[in-house]
């Protein structure tokens, strides 16, 4: 904590195998850098939706008599991209959030990283999945102290960065200093629910337990995006139909209300 709070430096209180691994890997980071240490997992920028829970839609659209005649319904069905309302609200925000770091919390699932992934390359930013840089930085042998400790280095390590979104593990908010460290970006929690994220190899009693000894935890974030509210809004019965579109744009209403706030305590401050 003294070196974040002394500049947020990029320095371990001592040297480890985990401190070296990191610290190799991203010290090539600079604000103008655009290459990463082969060690690194490469940045996602090929977005692939590998859940079925995240599908395409399509959107039923008035036509307009000028452009195009209505069918018999009165009603003309036409393909809209969901990416470029994506783009286009990602552009708005872009100036505001300047390079804030993006911390998604949440039970690990497919859904969190496409969405993790699609937000970072609608705002241009880096792209990380903490476990993975904890992983990679104890080589698999590790304690569950020892992994703790790493996971504390790795977000000591991406809190002192700007224009990332991370998706961080269960052990982000598994502690007092871990969920310091998140303080430095803003925190948005994705509540997707459980039999979405289930599998056919986990035990539903166990998953159960983790998300309720995790859920005060996540509850800390700035901001909480829910699938099921999204898909309420949305009019939908079925979580199913709801895309990582729909999630990201929601996240950005939740990202815009705190930059607000943000301006408002701001302004309050301000001697008269």
């Amino acid at each position: 904590m003294e070196s974040l709070r002394a500049g947020l430096h990029f320095q371990f209180p001592r040297p480890s195998l985990c401190s070296s691994a990191i610290g190799s890997s991203l010290s090539y980071y600079s604000y103008a850098s655009t290459s990463i240490n082969s060690t690194f997992p490469r940045f996602h920028r090929h977005l692939q939706s590998s859940s079925p829970y995240l599908t395409p839609k399509f959107f039923p659209v008035f036509s307009q008599p000028d452009d195009t005649s209505f069918t018999s319904s009165g009603i003309n069905v036409v393909e809209v991209d969901p990416l470029l309302e994506v783009k286009k609200k990602a552009a708005e925000i872009s100036s505001e959030l300047k390079g804030t770091t993006i911390f998604l919390l949440g039970m690990n699932c497919d859904i969190k990283t496409s969405i993790g992934e699609l937000l970072a390359d609608g705002l241009r930013y880096y792209y990380f999945d903490s476990d993975s840089l904890v992983e990679q930085a104890v080589g698999g042998e590790s304690s569950e102290e020892g992994f703790s400790e790493s996971e504390t280095e790795v977000l000591k390590q991406l809190s002192s960065m700007g224009r990332l979104v991370v998706c961080a593990g269960d052990g982000a908010v598994g502690s007092v200093t871990n969920l310091g460290l998140l303080r430095y970006g803003i925190s948005i929690w994705i509540d997707v629910p459980l039999e979405m994220i289930a599998t056919r190899d986990d035990d539903e009693e166990v998953l159960m337990k983790l998300y309720q000894e995790m859920k005060s935890g996540y509850a800390t974030a700035d901001a909480t995006v829910s699938l099921q509210k999204v898909a309420s809004k949305l009019g939908y019965d079925d979580y199913g139909l709801v895309t990582k579109e729909d999630m990201i744009l929601e996240a950005f209403k939740e990202i815009e209300r705190l930059m607000r706030s943000k301006k408002l305590m701001e302004a309050a401050a301000r001697p008269f």
